[in-house]
């Protein structure tokens, strides 16, 4: 089955609201060739729904997923959501991606970072070539091409 046909189901932490680095997330893995995924995440809140109901809902769309991401910047702006999202994650056993704070360098939220499979920076293929690994186990070994010239 071709991977247009099997797409990778993925989580993007979102704690219902729409957010920069949610959208960002899918801007960078629409620009990568030949990748093709399902967002699981529905990020409209049910209508007059609780915070059990609101729980049990990111519960149905984390099983759903193979693989969960969680923006860094989003961790901290929503950390209690997105906490509950990743042990979500953790308690179905599926891996998490955390992806670094965007546009500056700074040290990740000490949970994310026990909690993350992997650590990616804001790069489209990295993110990708992750997603890959921890979803599938595929192998996305690439090579570099440099041209240089010898004088």
């Amino acid at each position: 089955m071709s991977a247009q046909q099997n797409p990778i189901r993925l989580f993007v932490a979102h704690a219902f609201e729409p957010s920069t680095d949610y959208s960002r997330v899918f801007d960078y893995l629409e620009s990568a060739r030949n990748f093709y995924y399902r967002n699981v995440a529905v990020i409209e809140a049910p209508a007059n729904a609780d915070k059990e109901a609101l729980k049990q809902e990111l519960r149905k769309q984390i099983n759903l997923a193979e693989v969960v991401l969680v923006p860094a910047g989003l961790y901290r702006d929503q950390l209690e959501w997105v906490n509950f999202e990743v042990n979500c994650a953790k308690g179905f056993d599926k891996p998490v991606i955390g992806i670094e704070t965007f546009g500056v360098k700074e040290k990740l939220p000490v949970q994310l970072e026990a909690l993350a499979d992997e650590i990616v920076p804001w790069n489209e293929r990295d993110i990708v070539d992750a997603v890959k690994r921890q979803a599938r186990h595929e192998d996305t070994t690439r090579w570099d091409t440099i041209d240089f010239k010898l004088d």
